[in-house]
């Protein structure tokens, strides 16, 4: 049996001056050991406590009162508003696109003397339109010397729905003025899917 060797000892070096180079390179490198290597704890996201034990905050409205008594308050016609809403979308077209595909569905309609209903067919695009309103209705109160102009909001989802027209209903729609089209979709089985 052989017995394994015994590692050799170690001697120990005679110490080495220490020159102030090798004390700076030391602290550097303590200094640089020394920061933290993440950022500081905190929230960096989403927290599902958070989330579960959060209050609901009631939202506060702020109403700002503009005295109108001494503004201008003159007449303005429905085809002075569509003609100022169709710029403002030619606009919007060539500026960003997507405020505009957004809010290209929205109706503006003057209901009362200084009154505007906007129509608008989900929050989402109203949220797009809030970015825009400011500016237009103030271009616009300027334009026509009214400055009493309420805007209301109204969410219609019906009337500015985008439909989709497949052949099917194209082709229902030729019968109507047509009915002789029908017997020739009788004859022919036109395949409309």
């Amino acid at each position: 049996m052989k017995l394994p060797a015994k590692a050799p000892e170690k001697k120990e070096l005679p110490a080495q001056p220490t020159t102030p180079q090798a004390d700076t390179v030391q602290e550097t490198v303590i200094q640089k050991t020394n920061k933290p290597l993440s950022r500081p704890g905190g929230s960096l996201g989403f927290s599902i406590n958070s989330f579960l034990n959060k209050e609901e905050k009631e939202v506060v409205e702020e109403t700002v009162m503009v005295k109108t008594e001494k503004l201008p308050q003159n007449h303005f016609t429905e085809t002075d508003l569509q003609a100022e809403w169709i710029l403002m979308l030619k606009q919007l077209q060539r500026k960003d696109g997507f405020i505009f595909n957004a809010v290209k569905t929205f109706k503006l309609v003057k209901e009362e003397e200084n009154k505007i209903k906007v129509l608008y067919p989900s929050d989402s695009a109203k949220v797009e339109f809030d970015k825009i309103s400011g500016e237009f209705f103030n271009h616009f109160r300027s334009k026509v010397h009214n400055h009493a102009i309420v805007v209301e909001y109204q969410r219609d989802v019906e009337n500015l729905k985008i439909e989709v027209v497949t052949k099917r209903k194209i082709f229902e729609k030729f019968i109507e003025k047509n009915p002789l089209l029908k017997d020739l979709d009788d004859l022919m089985k036109f395949d409309l899917t």
